[in-house]
């Protein structure tokens, strides 16, 4: 991204501004990313764990795949999923508060005496997908964020900074050539005028 500046003292001053921002926001910036940095690596943890912990619930009720026909799935559903929101780092992340189920009335009397039991399961077993779900969309939010956040900082450390920077020394560099050519021509146009002057005078002693 090309700085687009003029050669005065308006553009000048207008540069040193919009470098004075950058410079100033560089570094809130930067915690910004560390901070996003660390929230991504601590939830990636998150689902690493949840996953593991699925799949271990997965294998531990392999045991009772064959009972598993005689139950009626339609006696639990997610009722809801709570969602709240905090700032990481400025940035609205959500939250998960908690699952409500929703359980049908079922007769102990003739239904099977482990139903009791297999909801507990199915709902051990869908407390721990929903969870890693979860974690697995706000990785992706936080990921988003951060590569955002890398990005904004890259493009004020590697293009705006040095290229407002430039801008300005060059800016400044014409300035300076323009002071120093002024000067020189002031000093010329003196020089001559006290020529002319003396010229004058010796023309009029002459008379």
């Amino acid at each position: 991204m090309a700085i687009k500046f003029q050669y005065n003292k308006t553009s000048l001053q207008q540069q040193e501004k919009q470098l004075k921002v950058r410079v100033r926001a560089l570094p809130t910036i930067k915690s910004k990313e560390s901070a996003l940095r660390m929230a991504v690596k601590k939830t990636k943890g998150e689902v690493e764990k949840l996953e593991r912990q699925l799949e271990e619930e997965i294998q531990g009720y392999q045991s009772m795949v064959a009972l598993w026909n005689e139950f009626d799935p339609t006696l639990i559903t997610v009722k809801d999923v709570r969602l709240s929101s905090r700032k990481v780092a400025g940035v609205v992340v959500p939250e998960l508060d908690g699952i409500d189920y929703e359980t049908k009335p079922f007769s102990l009397f003739n239904s099977p005496s482990w139903y009791a039991e297999g909801i507990n399961l199915l709902t051990t077993l869908a407390t721990t997908g929903i969870k890693a779900e979860f974690f697995s969309l706000k990785l992706e939010f936080l990921e988003f964020a951060r590569k955002k956040t890398t990005q904004k900082v890259n493009l004020f450390e590697k293009v705006q900074i040095p290229g407002y920077i430039d801008a300005i020394r060059k800016i400044k560099r014409y300035l300076e050539d323009e002071e120093s050519l002024s000067k020189a021509s002031q000093k010329i146009m003196r020089e001559n005028i006290a020529k002319e002057a003396l010229k004058n005078k010796k023309e009029e002693e002459d008379l």
